[in-house]
């Protein structure tokens, strides 16, 4: 969707013609400015073979890539950058240049404009003194390809305005961006451990401890990564490498600094070779040091309020595309296993273990992480689950979080409203399904059964609380997330935002209440056809039938939130009335008269309306236990009270997860297409 919004990129290479596409791509309006017209003129022609290589693997449609290059506009006239909301600058890493850039930035915006600088080497602090109103100057630092890679480090530094920091952590989102907080520190978060990751593998081939082909398979058995660090450092660039390592050698000291084998590597001007044959008998001593030089390094910058222990994972999964963050590996290890590790490194180059590493180890217990973050405006407070790169799925353990923190914010008579929110791309993406597969093949349904309890007891405070309960839907929801969203008092949604109910396609039906809530907002037809076909909805589409209270812009969320908050409570018992959106009446009709034997006998031909034939072909590829428990549920409950139509939601749980089909449907997703038996 094109947003009515302009943003800018300073510098026309790799990092800034990609920052651009992706601002372009997620509908703003974009000024690329560069000095050379020749430098400009090939980063729009990074921007053309980008998108059109997207098409080509049928990423996105012609017309689409048209729209978003048509939303970018290079110039060489800084002049231009007087109606833009925020400007990244992102040229080559020389102080001195970036210095000169924020003089021409500081002249030529307006005063609330927001700056950020892309700078992968130098404090963000270093900017402030050339620019007037420096309250406005934070870091913006991408991760490359920054049209690809979903993380952004941001970073404040001690002068940055609390609002400008909002506004700029807002746009990251509506760009499809994963923001983690930083400090201005050497490295912020990723760098400050990949890099000596990265680093500590030349040490490693130096000493003899292994070669390379050797150092690279153990370093993808023990991170479970699909590339190793040489073969990384071939693919950005081994002089990229070497500036990263010097930059925090000169600022953090000789631990940081580059080994020898790394500079003569540049020297040649060379990638690394990879060939040859690893020998696994070296592959525990390798592991041992790459595992240790990032625990003790993470424990480090947590320890200096760098980052949090859950950013600095967040920034593995995401930025990096590793399965598991530190704090992860050391939970996978052991605490006390991982400060032995980290322990080597820190006695060979005189430094102390961290005390985030020994706190933990002393106690034998694996790091808890914080799922579920706690913001607080005015009498507002928001709850976001922070698992973004799983889509914010929902676990035994956010369920407890989020529980937990409701409790707490419930008891704050200075509260009006809560807010529920997911991080990054997602709201929430559903139950997290390998806890279901997990607890099928051990034929555990008891814990299946005793999660789901206990979600329907979180979701039953929303409605008990006397505070109003807000969905703030600005991405991706399905299955339990939508549900999670109908037992809110209000639905708030942006044009990102989606709803969905794939339930009967993997075997099972909504267990979270979609049974009972979905036709109290738009009707049993309407329902029915929802959660029977699995239909996905657009946020637009949802507000057209009753399903979102207000659609609005990610830019005017808070006001919506607001809006919502003042709105109050609504009435979880009124049924739905039936829908009399254009374009729903065909549906309506249908699935308001036919029973579910007499939809599985009709033919899709025998529909004139296309999305009443839609539907009913898509019926032919549910789970037919699923699909009768759940149209049973649907009809049954909109007949009585809520809180009866949600037990028994709940008291056919242990059937439907006993069939053959339901593991079947939640074992091949993402897989295959199940292939349904109707036992």
């Amino acid at each position: 969707m094109p947003i009515d919004r302009t943003l800018a990129v300073v510098g026309a290479g790799n990092m800034g013609s990609g920052i651009a596409q992706k601002m372009a791509t997620e509908g703003f309006r974009v000024i690329l400015v560069d000095l050379d017209e020749a430098a400009l003129e090939r980063g729009l022609a990074n921007i053309r073979r980008t998108l059109g290589e997207a098409v080509e693997r049928k990423i996105m449609k012609a017309e689409q890539v048209d729209a978003a290059l048509a939303r970018v506009e290079g110039t060489t006239d800084w002049s231009r950058l007087r109606e833009v909301e925020l400007v990244v600058e992102a040229v080559f890493e020389n102080l001195e240049v970036k210095k000169d850039v924020f003089r021409r930035l500081s002249e030529n915006t307006n005063p609330d404009t927001i700056l950020g600088t892309n700078t992968s080497s130098f404090y963000v602090r270093d900017l402030l003194g050339v620019v007037k109103h420096p309250e406005r100057v934070l870091g913006l630092h991408y991760f490359y390809h920054p049209a690809k890679n979903r993380l952004v480090e941001v970073v404040p530094t001690e002068q940055t305005d609390e609002n400008h920091l909002r506004r700029a952590w807002m746009i990251q989102e509506a760009m499809g961006k994963t923001p983690i907080r930083c400090a201005d520190a050497p490295g912020f978060v990723v760098n400050r451990y990949f890099v000596p990751w990265l680093n500590e593998s030349v040490r490693l081939l130096e000493e003899g401890m292994g070669d390379i082909p050797t150092i690279e398979a153990a370093a993808k058995k023990a991170f479970r990564i699909g590339m190793g660090p040489f073969e990384l450092m071939n693919v950005t660039g081994v002089p990229i490498a070497l500036h990263a390592a010097t930059t925090l050698g000169e600022q953090l000291g000789d631990f940081y600094a580059p080994a020898e084998g790394l500079k003569q590597q540049v020297a040649k001007k060379e990638n690394w070779s990879l060939d040859g044959e690893a020998d696994p008998s070296k592959f525990a001593a390798i592991e041992e040091r790459l595992l240790g030089v990032v625990f003790l390094v993470a424990g480090e910058l947590v320890d200096e309020q760098v980052g949090t222990i859950e950013d600095t994972d967040i920034g593995a999964r995401v930025g990096l595309r590793w399965s598991l963050g530190p704090f992860e590996l050391m939970n996978r290890i052991g605490v006390a296993g991982a400060k032995t590790m980290a322990e080597g490194l820190a006695k060979r180059w005189g430094r102390t273990i961290p005390k985030v590493l020994a706190n933990q180890a002393t106690t034998g217990h694996p790091y808890v992480f914080r799922l579920v973050d706690v913001e607080r405006d005015g009498d507002i407070a928001t709850l976001s689950i922070n698992r973004p790169d799983a889509m914010n799925a929902i676990n035994q353990e956010v369920v407890r979080q989020l529980t937990e923190r409701f409790d707490e914010l419930d008891a704050d008579d200075s509260l009006s409203a809560i807010v529920i929110a997911g991080r990054g791309k997602g709201f929430i993406a559903g139950a997290d399904i390998r806890f279901f597969v997990k607890n099928i093949e051990k034929g555990d349904i008891d814990a299946i059964q005793s999660f789901t309890e206990k979600g329907h007891a979180l979701l039953q405070r929303f409605a008990d609380s006397k505070k109003t309960v807000i969905a703030r839907v600005d991405g991706l929801s399905l299955g339990g997330g939508s549900e999670l969203a109908m037992a809110c008092d209000r639905i708030v949604a942006t044009d990102r935002g989606s709803f969905g109910f794939p339930e009967t396609g993997i075997g099972i039906y909504p267990g979270l209440g979609g049974t009972q809530r979905l036709s109290r907002r738009v009707g049993v037809p309407l329902a029915r056809w929802l959660v029977l076909t699995g239909q996905n909805l657009d946020a637009r589409t949802a507000a057209a039938i009753g399903l979102v209270d207000e659609l609005t812009s990610h830019e005017d969320l808070p006001a919506a939130i607001r809006r919502a908050a003042d709105a109050g409570k609504r009435n979880p018992e009124a049924l739905g009335a039936p829908v009399n959106a254009p374009g729903f009446e065909g549906l309506v009709g249908l699935f308001d008269s036919s029973s579910l034997d007499d939809l599985r006998a009709l033919k899709p031909e025998s529909q004139d309306d296309p999305a009443c034939a839609r539907a009913i072909k898509t019926l032919g590829f549910k789970a037919p236990i699923a699909l009768e428990l759940a149209d049973e549920l649907i009809r049954e409950g909109a007949t009585g009270p809520l809180h009866e139509g949600l037990a028994a939601e709940l008291s056919h749980l242990q059937k439907i997860f006993r069939t053959k089909d339901a593991y079947e449907g939640l074992s091949t997703l993402g897989k295959r297409r199940p292939q349904f038996q109707g036992h």
